[in-house]
């Protein structure tokens, strides 16, 4: 059963990454909503990557929403803040920390070289399907992003190993 929570997991995350950057703000929004239902009801549970999730989508939305003040991206009608798209693509993400990305917590340099590489080719890719601009420029862009997520891939690790061994002491404590 473990093996289809992570396979679930990865699909979960990869169809609702396509519904965000395809979709943008509009019904599409619902996928990736769904996925994170069938994430909390199946795969784990509110009560064991609740607080994880919810860290890493305004961590993320507040990292992207800097990017964008520093004109690394453009988004049509978004000149502040992150679109809503772009922070349900966090919380997603969220749910794999713990699950399908867990390989890549431990060592670290597993998750600086996966963020690396892994973040800005989600973004370009991204950009490219989602029509988000790119003032720097693709290489000038990736290039930074690799930077970007070289750190912040292990610091989600971070948070995800920190949020676990919480759950796992309130777990025990209620044992008791």
């Amino acid at each position: 059963m473990p093996n289809r929570r992570l396979i679930a997991n990865a699909l979960l995350f990869q169809l609702g990454w396509l519904a965000c950057v395809l979709g943008g703000n509009s019904y599409w929004l619902a996928v990736p909503i769904v996925a994170l239902l069938v994430h909390f009801f199946w795969v784990s549970s509110w009560a064991a990557e609740g607080k994880l999730v919810v860290s890493v989508m305004l961590a993320g939305a507040a990292l992207d929403s800097f990017l964008l003040q520093m004109g690394v991206f453009t988004f049509v009608g978004q000149e502040s803040l992150a679109p809503v798209w772009l922070v349900l693509l966090w919380a997603l993400l969220g749910t794999t920390l713990n699950h399908c990305l867990a390989w890549s917590a431990k060592p670290i340099w597993r998750a600086v070289l996966l963020g690396a590489i892994g973040g800005p080719l989600s973004y370009v890719a991204g950009a490219e399907l989602a029509g988000v601009g790119l003032p720097l420029g693709e290489r000038n862009s990736a290039l930074l992003l690799a930077g970007v997520w070289a750190v912040v891939f292990p610091l989600l690790h971070g948070f995800a190993h920190l949020y676990r061994e919480q759950y796992r002491t309130q777990q025990l404590a209620r044992r008791r």
